[in-house]
């Protein structure tokens, strides 16, 4: 697995996949200049009579549920009943699931259209998983993503979905196959909207590595992680750590990547 995580990132920059998003306010901008700077195209896409066409000229979608609304879930699952008949690629955020019924009504109406990868901090897998009945605090985690494991294992069971749980330590599970990347840095929790980043990054590398979403979730959580580590290492705060990252995600080296990758992987 190690040895073909660099080659997923070269092979992003070289196919610069489109990625259609239907995303939260708050991190638009970011998410695509994300997307940018790995090599990939964003596509920010939510009225109703496109979005259906978005996702058939897109490599991936992905569906973030930050700030809903009734028009907005109506374009959200348009596009992943789309993805689902035409067997694209889709990578759910559910953001602060458990927080209110509309959120948790909504995330449940968009599993039953089975989307390729979820991800999402281990309050929200917890709560997706109905294995919590605590509810999120805002958009924070208030679990370990360690804790989230039962949790990612059952909604990967439920919906075929890769499951990421991110955190401290990154998890990232697919029947057998678990994952746990322990790179990133704490101050990557002051800068708003980077769980977002990492989802829209994984939806770029499983829509260009649509055979295998684990391989592609694992090098997106990964290459996000050692970015901002390595960025922190030169910001003062969080404002020139999310200038930092943006430019590190960009000129990264195999030998910068390799050198901080903390990765583990376990068949159970």
């Amino acid at each position: 697995m190690k040895e073909s995580l660099w080659e997923a990132v070269l092979s992003v920059k070289k196919n610069s996949p489109l990625v259609h998003n239907i995303t939260n306010y708050v991190v638009m901008n970011n998410t695509a200049n994300a997307l940018l700077a790995v090599g990939a195209s964003p596509i920010m896409a939510h009225a109703h009579p496109e979005v259906a066409d978005m996702v058939a000229i897109c490599s991936a979608t992905v569906i973030n549920i930050g700030t809903l609304d009734e028009y907005w879930v109506q374009s959200m699952l348009t596009s992943a009943a789309k993805a689902k008949e035409l067997g694209k690629p889709w990578i759910l955020d559910p953001v602060g699931a458990g927080a209110t019924a509309f959120r948790n009504d909504t995330a449940a109406q968009l599993l039953t259209y089975k989307p390729t990868v979820i991800r999402g901090n281990a309050s929200e897998i917890m709560a997706l998983a109905k294995v919590s009945q605590q509810q999120t605090k805002g958009v924070d985690s208030v679990h370990q993503s360690t804790e989230a494991v039962d949790a990612a294992k059952w909604l990967n069971q439920t919906t075929g979905a890769v499951v990421c749980v991110s955190g401290a330590t990154d998890v990232v599970v697919s029947g057998h196959r678990k994952i746990l990347l322990n790179n990133g840095h704490a101050l990557m929790q002051q800068v708003t909207g980077l769980g977002c980043t990492a989802t829209a990054l994984i939806g770029a590398f499983v829509g260009n590595n649509t055979t295998d979403p684990f391989q592609a979730t694992t090098a997106a959580m990964a290459l996000l992680s050692i970015a901002g580590e390595i960025a922190q290492k030169q910001s003062a705060g969080p404002g020139s750590l999310q200038v930092n990252l943006l430019d590190k995600l960009y000129n990264i080296t195999e030998a910068e990547f390799y050198s901080h990758l903390k990765m583990e992987e376990y068949n159970e």
